[in-house]
């Protein structure tokens, strides 16, 4: 019996500790369930590649396939205009920056492109000095050396042979009239025979029908004028000499580039024959006038050639270094950093040394020398700024609702009034830009060159007085982008490097697009494995996709992002 009390008084003590333990208990076990759904409410999971993808839910990402990574949050701490970036997010694209500095000395350096010429100065043509008829030729093709006092030729001359006959006449009557046989010997010599070879006809008595032609200086032959048989007037050039001992440098300088020259500058000049190797030439002139074709100004430069080393016609590329700016002491940052809203140029600061945390500043431009911007406003020595990757920082900002080049975009073109002839002048640049695209999609690096060149010509031709000046200061740094980006495409050593630049190139071209337009259908076209896995912009004329950065290797990798269509 007392057994069974003791368990009745266990089951009833167990009641009463439930009765005041349990509440509490399932308190907890509730408070723990509605805190693991609060953080779920705050947890999201995006692409490193896409961050617009915001999921609540780990996954693929339903864009290009990647693992999904979680977002990060809590960025109370940020200021209104800052916004916070992923480590994955900034390795993916690439995102470099860089602390900028006092620029003491204010120099950069310009690289220009351009050939070999002869000395125009140094040039001769060797002329016949009477009519007559090519009996023989000593010299028989060009690039021949020829001394000084070197036969080239002999001459038929009916006139000489009478002269010779009246040389012998007057000889004989010397001593009876010797101010014709003065005069006779002086119309020899008015021919360029000498007084040996006059005392030789005299001597021997005998007229010499065909008669030679001796080299009056040395040199290399350019030109042979003439062939056997050929008949001549006097005064006739017979070759083209050139002393290649000395030769010019030519370069092509483009209008906004001229300020940075003058004469005396030493300029050093690299060609693909002597890779490796630099020489020194001086600027000797600068043309006073504009080629009206080309828009180019040609400078040359005085360069010593007497191992014979360049030869007329030979690609060179020139850099001009250390070029003083207006701004001394200014801060330089590369023009890789700085992007354009029509009205204001920005950059993007990283504030905080150790946290991916970055916000768009607006600077003020000053000069710009080759890849290098002087800053006169806005960044101060020691900021951190972007270099690379600028447009991933863009398009983040703009996923963060924050302040960004993209989210300008519509009203700055609402702003720009473009003239039709403006159109049509940009309309024949993005028709050199196709061809480039085009040459790069058959891995033709030749071809990608000379058609870069011509991108260049085309766009000198703009004429950006047709804008507004509003429209014509977003023009100009848009275009300087453009210029740099055609002339590395047109002078790099592998069909790589020309990949790299194209990106440069159409990133700045489809901006110019949007904000000014052509008259026509436009494709931006986007491949994510180009540029490293990065991914990389184009335009395209089709709507079918053909790959400039992978060629034949991958010719249908991409899809088409946007169609840009101006039409009225």
């Amino acid at each position: 019996m007392k057994k069974y009390i003791l368990y009745v008084g266990l089951v009833l003590l167990g009641v009463m500790m439930g009765k005041f333990l349990l509440p509490t208990s399932l308190g907890k076990e509730d408070s723990h369930v509605h805190f693991e759904k609060a953080v779920n409410k705050t947890e999201f999971w995006t692409c490193s590649m896409h961050p617009q993808i915001r999921q609540t839910e780990p996954g693929d990402c339903p864009i290009c396939g990647m693992d999904l990574i979680p977002a990060e949050v809590g960025e109370g701490d940020l200021m209104a205009n800052q916004f916070k970036m992923t480590k994955n997010a900034i390795a993916l694209g690439n995102i470099q920056t860089m602390v900028v500095g006092m620029d003491t000395s204010g120099k950069s350096e310009v690289m220009l492109s351009g050939k070999i010429v002869e000395n125009e100065q140094l040039n001769t043509i060797q002329s016949s000095y009477f009519s007559g008829r090519i009996e023989s030729l000593k010299v028989n093709f060009t690039g021949e050396k020829v001394s000084k006092g070197q036969l080239l030729a002999t001459i038929y001359s009916p006139g000489l042979v009478k002269a010779q006959q009246e040389l012998l006449t007057a000889a004989s009557l010397k001593e009876i009239q010797p101010a014709l046989y003065k005069a006779v010997r002086n119309k020899l010599r008015l021919w360029k025979l000498s007084d040996n070879q006059i005392n030789q006809i005299e001597k021997s008595k005998k007229v010499k029908e065909n008669f030679p032609v001796y080299a009056t200086v040395s040199g290399t032959v350019l030109e042979k004028m003439v062939e056997v048989g050929d008949y001549v007037k006097q005064g006739q050039g017979l070759f083209k000499m050139a002393n290649l001992n000395n030769v010019w440098a030519s370069f092509d300088v483009y209008e906004n580039q001229i300020s940075l020259f003058k004469t005396g500058q030493t300029i050093e000049v690299e060609s693909n024959a002597f890779a490796g190797k630099t020489f020194k030439a001086k600027v000797s002139f600068i043309d006073p006038t504009v080629n009206p074709n080309t828009r180019v100004v040609k400078l040359r430069a005085n360069l010593s050639n007497s191992e014979q080393k360049f030869k007329p016609g030979m690609f060179i590329k020139g850099t001009v270094e250390r070029l003083e700016l207006n701004e001394k002491k200014s801060i330089v940052i590369p023009a890789s950093a700085v992007l354009w809203t029509g009205k204001r140029s920005v950059v993007y600061v990283k504030p905080k040394k150790e946290v991916p945390v970055f916000e768009m500043r607006e600077v003020i431009l000053g000069n710009k020398n080759g890849d290098m911007y002087a800053i006169n406003k806005g960044i101060s020595s020691g900021d951190e700024i972007v270099t690379n990757g600028v447009f991933t920082v863009d398009a983040s900002a703009q996923l963060h609702g924050k302040k960004s080049m993209m989210n300008h975009q519509k009203s700055i073109q609402d702003t720009f009034e473009v003239v039709p002839d403006f159109i049509k002048q940009l309309q024949s640049s993005y028709n050199s830009y196709i061809e480039v695209k085009n040459a790069l999609v058959k891995t033709d690096k030749v071809k990608a060159s000379e058609m870069a060149k011509e991108f260049n010509m085309n766009l000198a031709h703009i004429d950006s007085n047709l804008l507004s000046n509003k429209a014509r200061k977003q023009w100009m740094l848009l275009e300087n982008v453009m210029e740099s980006s055609s002339l590395k495409i047109e002078m790099v050593e592998t069909i790589q490097e020309q990949r790299a630049q194209f990106r440069v190139l159409s990133n700045h071209l489809i901006l110019a697009i949007e904000l000014f337009g052509i008259q026509e259908t436009v494709y931006k076209q986007y491949c994510p494995m180009a540029n490293s896995d990065k991914g990389a912009y184009w335009l395209s004329k089709e709507k079918q996709i053909t790959n400039p950065y992978f060629g034949d290797k991958m010719l249908k990798c991409g899809e088409v992002k946007q169609v840009i269509n101006h039409l009225n």
